[in-house]
């Protein structure tokens, strides 16, 4: 027993002085390590801890903590933390009085915000921070951009502080009691933030997630043979597995088995006194026992142990999982890496292998395989979870420095856009046979040095619909202009991820772009993934254009493949995005000349023609506007007969966001009835490609007619609203509505409860262009003319509204200044309180026969009102009914029935009240006279008759 306790203390002395040893190996750094900001009840257990990866006490002299509020983007609260130090195991806490342990700097309670807002870690030369101050990456050492799923988005503070890495979302529902988000180490030099338990003053509780697929979980490495062990993680019941070992010498197998595992969980296969699951049959192991100067590889296929036989060269399949490794000396081959674990580079052992192995287990809770990166050498713990410490690295969130070059935009491209990665430029067809400079060029369209976390890239084979290659970018950066080249060797500059050759197929394929932090999108998706899709290409060779079907249906549907024409230019092309930002909008590509990692060669555009009159937005539907039955989103146009639109873009807008989120140039005219119809629906003259809502027109936002280019139509400024020829806004938004709206920022909201099936907006001939007036909601009927408000269906109202009150739920109209405003404004402002009432689909047009009268804020709404059918009409009558009764009672007076709100009437009684004020002038003037006389009677027998006129002093 005594002889076991030494032993057991033995190797753990060990163990810590590998640990130090391995800590000392990279520069340590301070980081924000976890903050609880919402706490449940009054928010008294709030903190932020901070972490020194050293592990030791260390003076904070120099940092400094902001709190910034995303309301504003300012700062909140200001900590300098000059004279503080980390405690003896590296942490700092800030936080609440109720925080265990208890805090270095104490907060009151409810200080740390809940978002959307962001907490920044500085070290700046010179502290200039101070409350109130606005968003600054100058100094920045470390920050977190966080926000809940109920609360708005932090774009702004994501963009300055984490660019490429959007806000995180505290979801409350996680766990249940309190919840905070920690940070845990991913891979390599990366780090992520996860939702977990608070654990102040600790290290926090991160775990390698489950992934889908079987993968390496631990290795033990040189030492004796009979100590040797691959440890595997099978997550549920699968084919038969093969295990392979690779030499890094020679790309060819040097051991191969296959295993069928009886059990889900760990699976545990050795030769010797670890014991396990499965025991290694005779053979070349020298793989696991790696000597100076010496490589290899252990890989894990599906498959049948015959496909891998000994001596035979590296496969071109991708394997379940890798672990490919070089000793101190040694190097790993190009084609071991790149084929293995594309992306990633080689585990480097440390010289102390010879001096008795070592163990490494997987403990970097990213979620994708193929990645020697999450491996790190600690105890061992065969058959057992891994009992995982945090590496002495630092989080590579840290943005691009002041003072860099001038970023080079690509042409049409907005450098302020909102917009995610996109895919930049796709050569996957290239000349000769060798295909050696292939590349994939991804763009972020802030046009600086963004990270790539939680972003994904999958290449989809045509033929069978399923990804063909795929890898995690999780740990990269663009360069300072925003772009990433993934690429063949021959290709110039040389790419951040060397790709094999031939590795992108010539077509039909697709290449699909996706942020799915929380792990790869195939892992709770069938079939061909679109969560969290950013962006993707479908593309065909001249020889195909009915092809790859199904990735069509799902990346762009009502789209047709690109096209890279071999024959297009002399040499080599690739399609390049020059027209728009739009995802998965193949109308945005045109084939050029190769740029990897430049700025595209876009042709010139073609001169602007002048707009084409009389053209404006006839019908607009949503596929989100549904009341059990299926309809897709489309914009109906309508103009004079054959009329072309090759000058005009389709804009569309989505509540929430500032610019446009889809402009579509417009390519052909209208039909021989006028119409021209934009849409994935049966019988459309152009496809409508999806937006960031996942449809083409959002439930809620704008769609816009514009004359010019996709540039020039979706830039910010006067100049964007004097190129809009006709609007319908359908949102709340008052940036939308002030920008786009021409009637007082009013508005058409669609209805579902007055419509039999497929619901859409409908202009109805009453008004002008850009007038919220002319719409109404009704049944869809593209290329039919529009259901609008009839007589045919008229019923009675009368109203009498009394003057707005505080209560903000009945929204009273204000009549007061009608007489002054004049046109249309009685109809909208009544319309829309009657349908806050209904929800019956009342609009302008609904109320065009209906009469309006005015005395001291009260108004009365009387006359015919008409409908779309028999059934809006008894809902409007029903809610006039209940209005009557239910709001006002008897309260109006019928004294002001005749009254009426128009100009004519008000200047009526405007005349009427100034003849009034004379006549009783005039009377007065004349009883003042009469009864002075009466008073001050005259003697005409003191008067003298006198030739002259009577002066005053003789009268």
């Amino acid at each position: 027993m005594l002889l076991g306790l030494k032993y057991l203390t033995a190797r753990l002395a060990a163990f810590l002085i590998l640990v130090l040893i391995t800590s000392g190996m990279s520069e340590a750094c301070l980081m924000i390590s976890e903050v609880n900001a919402d706490n449940p009840g009054l928010d008294t257990t709030e903190f932020v801890e901070l972490y020194h990866t050293s592990g030791q006490r260390t003076s904070l002299d120099g940092y400094t903590l902001v709190f910034y509020n995303g309301n504003g983007n300012a700062a909140y609260k200001v900590l300098d933390l000059k004279g503080y130090t980390t405690d003896d195991r590296g942490f700092f806490l800030v936080g609440s009085l109720d925080v265990q342990p208890k805090p270095a700097i104490i907060l009151p309670p409810n200080t740390v915000q809940n978002g959307p807002d962001a907490i920044v870690l500085y070290h700046p030369s010179a502290p200039q921070y101070s409350e109130k101050m606005n968003v600054t990456a100058y100094g920045l050492v470390d920050a977190i951009v966080y926000t809940t799923r109920r609360l708005g988005d932090a774009e702004f503070l994501a963009r300055t502080l984490t660019p490429g890495s959007p806000a995180f979302v505290e979801d409350e529902s996680t766990h249940e009691g309190d919840e905070s988000i920690e940070r845990c180490w991913l891979s390599t030099a990366t780090w992520t933030f996860q939702v977990a338990p608070p654990s102040p003053g600790q290290r926090n509780r991160c775990t390698p997630p489950r992934g889908p697929d079987p993968r390496i979980s631990e290795l033990r490495l040189g030492g004796e043979q009979s100590e040797i062990f691959v440890e595997l993680s099978v997550p549920q019941s699968t084919d038969p597995l093969v295990l392979v070992l690779l030499d890094g010498r020679t790309d060819t197998v040097s051991f191969s088995m296959e295993i069928k595992p009886a059990k889900d969980g760990l699976v545990l296969i050795s030769s010797g006194k670890s014991g396990g699951d499965v025991v290694f049959p005779p053979g070349d192991y020298s793989v696991l026992a790696p000597q100076t100067r010496s490589s290899g590889a252990v890989a894990l296929y599906s498959g049948n142990a015959e496909d891998f036989a000994v001596g035979s060269p590296l496969s071109a399949r991708q394997p379940l999982d890798a672990f490919v490794y070089t000793s101190p000396e040694g190097v790993a081959s190009d084609n071991l890496t790149e084929t293995l674990i594309p992306g990633r580079g080689a585990f480097r052992l440390h010289p102390r292998l010879e001096e008795g192995g070592l163990t490494l287990s997987r403990c970097g809770t990213a979620d994708w395989n193929k990645d020697p990166g999450v491996f790190i050498e600690v105890q061992q713990t065969p058959g057992r979870p891994n009992q995982c410490l945090w590496p002495a690295t630092c989080p590579h969130n840290v943005v691009i420095p002041e003072g860099t070059t001038t970023p080079l935009y690509p042409s049409e491209l907005d450098p302020q856009s909102q917009h995610d990665f996109v895919l930049s430029e796709v050569n996957a067809d290239t000349p000769g046979a060798a295909e050696d400079m292939e590349f994939i060029e991804i763009w972020h369209p802030s046009g600086r040095r963004a990270s790539l976390e939680g972003v994904w890239l999958l290449l989809f084979n045509g033929q069978n619909s399923k990804p063909y290659w795929k890898t995690s970018l999780t740990g990269y950066f663009t360069n300072a202009q925003g772009f990433f080249l993934l690429g063949s060797d021959k290709v110039t500059p040389t790419p951040s991820i060397l790709l094999p050759r031939n590795t992108i197929q010539n077509g039909p394929d697709a290449v699909a772009l996706y942020r799915r932090p929380y792990g790869s999108p195939l892992a709770t998706e069938a079939g061909i993934p679109t969560r969290g899709l950013l962006d993707a290409i479908v593309y065909r060779p001249p020889s195909s254009d009915k092809e790859a079907r199904d990735l069509s249906d799902a990346f762009i549907p009502g789209q047709i493949p690109l096209l890279e024409d071999p024959t297009a230019l002399p040499g080599d092309e690739t399609l390049s995005r020059c027209n728009s930002l739009q995802a998965a909008d193949m109308s945005a590509f045109v084939v050029t000349s190769p740029t990897p990692l430049g700025k595209n060669f876009c042709p010139q555009p073609p001169t602007l023609a002048p707009p084409p009159k009389g053209v404006v937005i006839n019908e607009v539907g949503s596929a989100q506007w549904t009341n059990g039955s299926q309809q897709e989103s489309f914009v109906e146009l309508f103009a004079a007969p054959l009329t072309g639109l090759q000058s005009l873009v389709l804009v569309v807008f989505e509540q929430g966001h500032s610019q446009a989120t889809l402009a579509l140039p417009l390519t052909g005219k209208t039909d021989q009835d006028g119409y021209y119809l934009i849409g994935n629906i049966t019988g459309a003259d152009q496809s409508l490609p999806l937006g960031l809502s996942g449809t083409g027109v959002p439930a809620r936002g704008a769609v816009a007619l514009c004359h010019g280019t996709a540039r020039s139509c979706t830039a910010e400024g006067p100049a964007l609203s004097h190129s809009m020829l006709d609007t319908v806004v359908f949102s709340e938004d008052s940036h939308l509505l002030s920008t786009l709206a021409a009637s007082r920022g009013q508005q058409v909201m669609p209805n579902l409860r007055s419509v039999t099936g497929p619901a859409s907006l409908s202009r109805c001939a009453c008004c002008e262009a850009r007038s919220p007036q002319a719409w109404t909601p009704s049944s869809q009927t593209p290329r039919r003319p529009n259901l609008c408000p009839s007589a045919a269906f008229s019923g009675s109202i009368d109203l009498c509204l009394g003057p707005p009150t505080g209560d903000a739920e009945l929204r009273l109209p204000n009549c007061s200044g009608w007489r002054q405003e004049g046109g249309g404004r009685q109809e909208m402002e009544v319309a829309l309180y009657l349908e806050d009432q209904c929800h019956c689909g009342i609009s302008a047009l609904n109320l065009a026969g209906a009469n309006f009268s005015c005395v001291e804020g009260w108004l009365r709404v009387h006359g015919s009102i008409r409908a779309l059918s028999d059934r809006q009409r008894d809902l409007i009558e029903q809610t006039s009914r209940e209005q009557r009764s239910r709001v006002l009672g008897d309260s109006c007076s019928n004294s002001i029935s005749d009254k009426s709100v128009g100009a004519e009437s008000g200047i009526v009684w405007q005349i009427c009240l100034a003849v009034v004020v004379l006549l009783l002038l005039v009377l007065g003037v004349a009883l003042f006279t009469y009864f002075y006389r009466r008073r001050h009677s005259l003697n005409y027998f003191s008067m003298e008759l006198s030739e002259h006129t009577e002066g005053p002093g003789e009268i």
